[in-house]
């Protein structure tokens, strides 16, 4: 077995490999890097069939990034894995509020998850910024909810919550809907790895 050591030649290999699963779909260069990357965090080439993009999203994702949009993630694993050294050479910040005892009393005064809790006490700030979920189907529902209420208009949502209970009708409802863009997963399958990997491909873009 002939074994690759070097990191950059390891990813560099894969994404040649990958390359290969994409023959015969059409995709701009953005979102094919977000593709590749999901793929590649996944180690499952038959995903990109329930990758769906908004006709903005990447327009939208990297306009709110060159202009300092902050990122608001549901979980603190997806704070995490962004990059936040890039995401502040472009005047944005990670935030997440999950942890927080007020997130945790209000959670319990509103009888919501702390996801959803965190989302609808972000409210307005949510405008302009990017929301990225990808564990809670409930905070994608909240962020909806919000959405339809007036309360706040993201520039994006990266939604890729995972599960059983809620994950595939939650991603439904955002790819259904047409008041803000999305990069969504469809399905059960999803999780902070995949978000990470979307938001972090649009920060590696040459647009950001």
């Amino acid at each position: 077995m002939n074994i690759i050591w070097n990191p950059r030649e390891i990813e560099n290999r894969s994404m040649e490999i990958i390359e290969s699963y994409l023959d015969g779909y059409e995709f701009g260069p953005v979102e094919k890097q977000i593709v590749k990357r999901v793929i590649h965090t996944t180690g499952d080439p038959d995903i990109v069939k329930y990758l769906r993009f908004h006709p903005r999203a990447i327009e939208a994702g990297l306009s709110a990034l060159e202009g300092g949009a902050h990122v608001f993630t549901d979980v603190n694993m997806l704070k995490s894995g962004i990059n936040a050294a890039r995401l502040e050479s472009c005047g944005g910040q990670v935030l997440c509020l999950i942890s927080e005892p007020a997130t945790i009393a209000n959670s319990k005064a509103w009888e919501i998850t702390r996801a959803a809790a965190a989302m609808r006490q972000f409210g307005p700030r949510l405008n302009g910024a990017i929301v990225a979920i990808g564990n809670a189907p409930t905070a994608l529902f909240e962020v909806l909810d919000l959405v339809e209420q007036g309360i706040c208009r993201p520039a994006l949502v990266v939604g890729t919550p995972v599960g059983f209970v809620g994950a595939a009708e939650s991603k439904e409802m955002l790819v259904g809907q047409d008041l803000i863009p999305y990069i969504s997963l469809l399905g059960t399958r999803g999780g902070s790895p995949i978000a990470v990997s979307i938001v972090n491909a649009l920060l590696y873009s040459e647009g950001a």
